[in-house]
């Protein structure tokens, strides 16, 4: 209620607003309430994932392009925040563009201002930018990845939601509403409920997906019940199997190769550099020892970019610098959540 009583006030005023909160906690709910109980309730409500795209076309993505600014480019099209004019533009992930880019959002943001890509004529609109991030943007303006003074312009207000971990009261609440939802698309007569002993596993999880993983959690466990009686198996971990793929008998496996004999260019460093004789390329070995580094990394955080880049203490860019690198790029990796 406090949340919500913070958002209404805010609505009303045209500044820019920085929507701060882990994944899965709501921050595109936040912006499109902040939106339509504004003035501009009537105009568009854009919205654009900064970390789902490439530098180069972020840009294109957020100023639009003029007709042969480059190859393909064969017509104008209009940007994002073209299309938002009147409106609001909705930039989740925002710590995710580029200094390029963020000094050209910090022009638009302050005068209503830009170029198409490729263009000379300046444009103008009237967009309110409403930003999101999971990431400490004070501690990224500090270390320089974010621009100081766009962090400034956008802080007009800062909304931080709680996980859901800091407000146990709400997940019965929520359960509830999410199970209904469930149990009247499957056509149930009704939501028979959770048990007791449902209850508290729910309330006993850390929740790490906050909100959104609740939702998949109350779902699939109302998908697996009965209407007759009320879901006492919750099913957090879908993965959870009393058959684990390394408990198959080996005929049921297919056989990893056997491992390569070592070579100069790929043995371990045990015993190389003790035999002046044999060849050591070092930089072929500080290769393999990254690549193997950043592929643990990935597989730990479940192929997250943006969580993998925090563990290694890398930038979103940084990190994807060395995953292209590596070829690593196509391995299953996603670009971040929400």
């Amino acid at each position: 209620m406090e949340l919500a009583e913070q958002i209404s006030r805010v609505a009303p005023l045209d500044r820019p607003v920085l929507v701060i909160g882990e994944r899965g906690t709501g921050k595109e709910l936040v912006a499109a309430r902040l939106h339509f109980l504004s003035r501009r309730w009537d105009g568009a409500f854009v919205k654009l994932n900064c970390a789902a795209l490439a530098e180069s076309l972020l840009e294109t993505e957020l100023f639009g392009h003029e007709a042969g600014a480059f190859t393909g480019a064969v017509k104008r099209r209009s940007g994002r925040f073209e299309l938002a004019d009147g409106g609001s533009l909705f930039l989740d992930e925002i710590a995710a563009a580029s200094q390029a880019v963020q000094e050209k959002l910090l022009r638009a943001i302050e005068y209503g201002a830009f170029e198409r890509v490729g263009g000379n004529a300046t444009l103008s609109v009237d967009v309110r930018v409403i930003g999101a991030t999971n990431e400490d943007l004070p501690a990224a303006a500090a270390t320089g990845r974010f621009r100081a003074d766009l962090l400034d312009r956008l802080a007009f207000e800062v909304i931080t939601l709680p996980p859901l971990r800091a407000r146990p009261e709400d997940i019965p609440l929520l359960a509830g509403h999410f199970g209904r939802q469930m149990a009247q698309e499957m056509d149930w007569p009704q939501f028979p409920g959770f048990t007791a002993a449902a209850m508290d596993r729910l309330l006993a999880h850390a929740w790490p997906g906050n909100v959104r993983e609740l939702r998949n959690v109350v779902e699939r466990s109302v998908a697996r019940g009965t209407p007759e009686r009320a879901i006492d198996a919750v099913v957090i971990d879908p993965f959870d199997s009393p058959y684990p793929l390394a408990a198959l008998p080996r005929e049921g496996r297919i056989e990893a190769p056997p491992p390569e004999r070592p070579s100069a260019r790929s043995a371990p460093l045990s015993g190389i550099l003790s035999d002046p004789s044999r060849p050591f390329d070092l930089r072929e070995a500080l290769k393999r020892v990254e690549q193997g580094l950043l592929q643990q990394a990935l597989v730990a955080q479940r192929y997250n970019q943006r969580a993998t880049a925090r563990q290694l203490g890398l930038s979103y860019d940084q990190l994807r610098g060395r995953l292209r690198k590596h070829g690593l790029l196509g391995d299953g990796a996603e670009e971040g959540d929400g």
